[in-house]
């Protein structure tokens, strides 16, 4: 099994296709203004949004975007225009991550975890 695309909500595509080519991604698929989706630069799967006439209640969706260097993309960003939620953080559970909202109010979480992404010391041993 291999992951092919994550979905998330928006109630305004047009704004957020041009949120997320800001961010780097690159849009592969947009025949009207209810569907887009992206590529991302680095990977297999791909990212896309659909029109929705509600958003989720409460924390939403989060989604999160791996980069090799935090501080370097999260500079890079900032120097867009984007506007983080929170500073970079080195979290307690081994990863370094920074956290921003896209126009809908999803979060996005730009993230390096190194190895501990998949093998953190409290992974399940044999596994």
């Amino acid at each position: 099994m291999n992951l092919n695309q994550i979905t998330i909500p928006s109630k305004n595509v047009p704004r957020a296709i041009e949120f997320y080519e800001k961010l780097g991604l690159r849009l592969i698929v947009h025949t009207h203004d209810r569907y887009a989706r992206f590529e991302l630069p680095d990977g297999d799967a791909t990212f896309s949004i659909h029109e929705v006439d509600e958003l989720p209640e409460g924390n939403g969706v989060i989604v999160y975007f791996e980069v090799d260097d935090v501080k370097k993309t999260v500079t890079e960003l900032k120097e867009k225009g984007f506007e983080f939620d929170t500073d970079i953080e080195e979290q307690s559970w081994l990863w370094t991550e920074a956290r921003l909202r896209d126009p809908d109010g999803n979060q996005l979480i730009i993230f390096n975890a190194g190895r501990n992404r998949k093998y953190p010391p409290w992974r399940k041993e044999g596994v």
